[in-house]
């Protein structure tokens, strides 16, 4: 089992978060809630209005999100998903656990209680310039109030 962090559409009640509970993908378990120890800038760009979190550490927010562990499946289908190593990167990164739910292991709950796990992250290093200029958020929710509504990929 490997822990991912997501930030975007895959987050409870965003657009995509079906496919975190869809098993026949494979298995995705939430643990728990939390945010970069790094700053790193959160935008929401393109004709989709996709959030991306842009490989920039010291820059931008503590960006939050959730802790998930997945097992080999999932982890490939989110590769999949994700457009990795293309449109973004997967990379290990610190992230503070802000609520813990995990169970099920000493590792687990000993992480939990340090306050620091490492997480896979979805994050990108091929980007246009243009989007460093955009405005930076600490969470994404595709209703929010930056009236970006995400574009699933269905309706495109």
């Amino acid at each position: 089992m490997a822990r991912v962090f997501v930030y975007g559409t895959l987050k409870k009640g965003q657009p995509n978060y079906k496919h975190m509970i869809n098993t026949a993908k494979g298995l995705a378990k939430f643990q728990g809630r939390g945010r970069t120890v790094e700053k790193y800038p959160l935008v929401i760009a393109g004709k989709y209005n996709i959030p991306y979190m842009l490989n920039i550490p010291g820059t931008g927010h503590h960006v939050a999100g959730e802790i998930y562990s997945v097992d080999d499946q999932m982890l490939q289908f989110l590769d999949e998903f994700e457009g990795c190593p293309d449109m973004y990167q997967r990379t290990l990164m610190r992230i503070e656990v802000v609520e813990w739910e995990g169970k099920g292991g000493t590792g687990e709950a000993r992480a939990g209680a340090e306050g620091v796990v490492e997480c896979f992250v979805y994050s990108t290093m091929t980007y246009p310039p243009e989007w460093v200029g955009l405005p930076y958020h600490d969470s994404y929710d595709s209703s929010g109030k930056h009236g970006l509504s995400y574009v699933l990929r269905e309706s495109r």
